[in-house]
Parts: structure tokens; sequence; C-alpha cells
């Protein structure tokens, strides 16, 4: 089958980015012919980057450009699509090319501000939306708010390779606790309460390490932060790593933070769980809907670092409960598997190939 992918390629490694990466490897992997299509291709000329109205006309003429030359050489096409301005530039040139093309076209939506955003903009989208031949999404969360705009979205989970993230027994009795967070350092994945929260926990627990992984706008102020808080000897700054990068971080963790005021359904979440991390999160978004408190992970309110070190301490006062985390965490994970996912998407494209033809 001849699949056109359109999405953002990494970096950053995270997100949608490394999904769309992997679901063009894996489906190449089982005979499809696939094309992939860039929407974050280096501004050209450069200086256009620094323009900023200049740079979004600039982008979007030349990815207008590239939709007409090449989507019409493909059976169905797969968009990953996100919230805000994302929306306007990228999905929406796709799903009217796709028309005026008569190609199918699947729509992965995995924008974690959905809610938000489509309160302000449906009026402006919907049009859209009910153009498109399949909308897919990976939680009950943003299927539930599809609903409520009466469009019928399908579950299909994010795609986790878990020979990459292997499974390990945890034993945080033997070494010193390692703690990590593997958000962007953007404001809305509040990293700067996971800084907090570890600091409260290090103060009763001092035989412990936290390793920051990401890069972003708030790097400079993080850093600052933990310099006021007189924790810099127990913090390393990594930076934006690889994916093999971080799963072998994840192979030398203990915990992960996720401190984050918007989500929908974090990769880094299912990777840690994957590995066989605690996972102390904020209740925010889709998270509630991809693990249960208590079962397969520890939920607190965000913006509440004093909640993040309270499960710290516990977490590391209770091995039992450290155990049935993360065997709990490590068979939620399965469902995530490509030989699990990848025939679901199959089947959707087949399913529009034979009603086109």
């Amino acid at each position: 089958m001849k699949i056109a992918i359109v999405g953002p390629s990494p970096p950053p490694n995270g997100g949608m980015a490394m999904q769309t990466a992997q679901l063009c490897k894996l489906l190449t992997k089982q005979g499809h012919e696939v094309g992939f299509i860039a929407t974050n291709e280096p501004y050209q000329p450069q200086w256009v980057g620094k323009v900023v109205i200049l740079r979004a006309l600039f982008r979007l003429l030349r990815y207008s450009w590239s939709l007409k030359n090449q989507l019409n050489n493909y059976q169905v096409i797969h968009l990953m699509a996100n919230s805000g301005w994302s929306f306007y530039l990228f999905s929406l040139p796709v799903i009217y090319v796709a028309a005026w093309l008569k190609i199918p076209v699947i729509v992965n939506y995995r924008g974690g501000g959905a809610k938000l955003f489509f309160a302000r903009a449906w009026p402006f989208i919907k049009g859209a939306f009910f153009r498109v031949d399949r909308v897919i999404v990976p939680s009950q969360f943003l299927q539930q708010i599809f609903k409520t705009y009466d469009v019928d979205a399908k579950i299909i989970p994010n795609i986790i390779d878990l020979s990459v993230f292997e499974f390990k027994e945890n034993d945080m009795s033997d070494h010193p606790i390692h703690v990590v967070v593997t958000r962007n350092l953007e404001p809305i994945y509040d990293n700067a309460t996971a800084i907090k929260g570890f600091t409260l926990f290090a103060q009763k627990h001092p035989n412990c390490r936290l390793t920051v992984a990401g890069s972003g706008h708030e790097e400079a102020m993080l850093k600052q932060l933990v310099w006021q808080l007189k924790i810099a000897d127990k913090v390393d700054f990594v930076g934006r790593i690889s994916r093999d990068e971080i799963a072998k971080l994840y192979q030398s963790a203990d915990i992960l933070i996720n401190s984050s005021l918007v989500d929908n359904t974090p990769n880094s979440l299912i990777e840690a769980l994957a590995c066989g991390l605690v996972v102390i999160s904020s209740n925010v978004g889709g998270i509630p809907h991809l693990v249960k408190h208590y079962q397969h992970a520890l939920l607190v309110e965000a913006k509440r670092a004093d909640l993040i070190a309270q499960q710290l301490s516990l977490v590391v006062a209770d091995p039992n409960l450290a155990h049935k985390l993360a065997a709990n965490g490590h068979q939620l994970v399965q469902q995530f598997c490509p030989l699990h996912v990848i025939p679901m998407l199959e089947q959707e494209y087949q399913e529009l190939v034979n009603n086109y033809a």
C-alpha cells in the first residue's frame, strides 16, 4: 500500500515527532511504500526564521506546494495533527488538498490542549473535520472531547518499542535514589514544580539525585532555581538527548516525575512504565485516562510540590507499593507494542482504500 505520513520529524526526539518517525519505520518494515512529508523543515533562507509573520507565510507556501506535488502519488494519507496554530498551518492544508485530490485522509489527533483549542477554534475548523475520512486519537480523553462536537474518533494507542524500553526489576534499597524528569523545559510542563518537590524530598532523603533531560525556553530559569534551592550538587541537566539515551537514562533511574499542566497521553510516562520506573504525575488532561492512581502510578494535583514530595517519600518507604506499581505499569504498556498497534492502523488504511476504490 502507498501511504503518505505527514507530521514533524525529530528533533526534538519526543512526542509527536518520535511517533511519526516510528510509524514511518514500522510501516516500511511491513512492506508498505511510505512517503514522509515533514511539517517542520528548516526555514529557507535561514534569516526568514527570525521574522515571525514572514516565516509562517514562507513555510506555509513551501509546505502547500510540497503537498500538491507529492500527495497525489499515494493511496491514503496519515496526518499527525496537534492543537493551536500548527493545526491551521499544517493540518488544514493537508485536509483540503486531500479532498481536492480525492485521497482518503486519516487525522491522527494528539493535542493535549484540545479542549481549550476546540472551544475557541471549532467554528473555523469544523468544516475540515467533516471532510476527513477518519479521526483517530490515542486516548479516551481526546475521544470524549471529539464526541462533544459530534465527531466519532477511534482510539488507536501510541507506539512504544519495547525492545528499546526494556523492563527491569527495581530495588531502591541498594543504591541512591535516582529521580528523572524528561519533558521539554517549557511552561506547560511546569518542571519547576517537579524540582521543588524533589528539593522537599531531598531534605529528608539526602541520598538522592535528579536528572533533568530536555531543552526549552525555561532552561536558564530552572538552572537558576536549582542554585537558589541549594541543590545544584544533586541535579544534572543533560539537555536534549536521543531516544536510545533516554532509554538508558530510564534503565539507570528509579522514579519519574511529570508535573505538566496540560497533557494528553505522554510517551514519557509510557516509556518510563515500560522500563519499570515508578511514575509520579500531575493529574491533568488525559493522564488519569492513561494510568490509575495507586494502580499504575501516583497522581497528584498540579502545581503541588508538597504532594510530589509526599509521594516520593511514600514509594521509597514502601517497597511493596513500588513493586506493585512497576508490575502493573509494565502490564499496561503491552497495549502500545507495535505488534498490536500496526495491524489496527493497517486495517483502517485498507478500509479507506477499498471505500475509495
